[in-house]
């Protein structure tokens, strides 16, 4: 049975989030996803300080944001980080909603791979420390 690689938080834009439109400026979604992205790897003990100390960095090399509607001040927003793929990278899709409506807000990715911190040589395939933290194998 595959694990719940999933995690939720909940957040309330602030003011200084807004833009001149008084909605959240397009910027800030991507330190919503971060914060989603820590949540979702903490739970399995595989947080970045974790990550270094593995001896493997994980930058993003791509990431997509589509904004549906938009955040305002003061709304209670949930967002969702789940991993979808894990075997060549790491691939989280995320989603934000209006956690009072349920009305999505926000769909994107993040996709990382693995990179060697001693020799800065990216991976073709994630590391076995990445499928054991998660609990998966690979196909």
């Amino acid at each position: 049975m595959q694990p719940d690689l999933s995690a939720e938080i909940e957040l309330t834009p602030a003011f200084h989030e807004l833009d001149p439109m008084d909605v959240v400026w397009h910027g800030h979604y991507v330190k919503y996803l971060e914060a989603a992205r820590s949540a979702l790897l903490g739970r399995f003990d595989y947080d970045y300080p974790q990550m270094r100390d593995s001896g493997y960095a994980w930058p993003i090399v791509d990431m997509r944001l589509k904004y549906v509607r938009p955040a305002t001040f003061g709304q209670r927003l949930r967002v969702r980080a789940e991993i979808v793929e894990w075997e060549n990278r790491l691939r989280i899709e995320y989603r934000i909603w209006d956690a009072d409506s349920g009305q999505v807000l926000n769909k994107s990715y993040t996709i990382q791979v693995a990179v060697a911190i001693d020799s800065r040589e990216m991976l073709f395939v994630c590391p076995p420390v990445l499928w054991e933290k998660l609990g998966v194998q690979p196909a």
